[in-house]
């Protein structure tokens, strides 16, 4: 079922108008693409010729993602803090869709552990993104008005500010717990490799699941291994928690 946004769910954000988000990102050229993905893309925009910040571009053709753009829409314009990627706004042109959120000027965690800037990263920063994702998570579960269960904690939805301040992003996924009940039943969506196993095989999704796949995330971070290594000797993928298990 559809749930058209109303005021309340916007409380605190700007409606952008569409030719001012085409105007700041140069018309969405490839150039000011900052990166992209099943959803779409995103992109590098100067708003008023001075405010640098991030347009998320969705493209929607279906219910599932207008749904998922509206509850990131709900969830991340009604929590603050410093670990969690701020929503500045949103817009729609036809059937697409734009969230404008905080720039973050490092990218991803992933872009340091295998992309571009490969190894880059000293302990002392690695340390402070893992404290950090650590408050994010602690916030969503326990400091909210109600428990809020991300979904898909991974390297690439923890983005860095300049100053290597880690915050975790896209909440298209993210579901409220019920503070009476232990966990929800509900139908598998994240990242296998991340995802902890009673979610995977029975639904059984509670805040541990972010706990459990931040854990992964933590495993990334020390050993600068992928979560998922489809490039083994093995005949299917080999996952980094298999890896580390035979370690010990």
């Amino acid at each position: 079922m559809e749930h058209a946004l109303n005021e309340e769910d916007l409380k605190g954000t700007l409606n952008y108008d569409y030719k001012d988000l085409q105007l700041a990102t140069n018309n969405f050229s490839k150039e000011n693409i900052l990166g992209k993905g099943g959803f779409g893309e995103v992109y590098k925009a100067i708003i008023d010729d001075k405010n640098v910040v991030a347009v998320k571009k969705l493209h929607v053709q279906d219910v599932r993602a207008k749904e998922e753009f509206e509850n990131e829409v709900k969830l991340i314009s009604n929590i603050h803090h410093r670990n969690l990627l701020r929503l500045l706004g949103w817009s729609s042109e036809g059937s697409d869709l734009f969230l404008v959120l905080e720039y973050m000027a490092n990218s991803s965690l992933d872009q340091f552990l295998w992309g571009a800037k490969n190894g880059t990263l000293d302990w002392n920063q690695r340390y402070e993104i893992i404290l950090g994702i650590a408050k994010g998570l602690t916030h969503l579960h326990s400091e909210c008005h109600v428990k809020i269960i991300h979904r898909d904690i991974k390297s690439s939805n923890i983005l860095l500010s300049d100053d290597f301040k880690a915050k975790i992003a896209d909440f298209g996924l993210a579901m409220f717990q019920p503070e009476d009940e232990t966990h929800v039943n509900t139908k598998f969506a994240g990242t296998l490799g991340y995802a902890a196993p009673e979610y995977v095989l029975h639904g059984a999704l509670s805040n541990k699941v972010d706990t459990y796949n931040f854990g992964i995330v933590i495993l990334e971070i020390i050993s600068g291994r992928r979560s998922t290594d489809v490039n083994s000797d093995r005949p299917s993928m080999e996952y980094l928690l298999e890896h580390v298990r035979c370690q010990l």
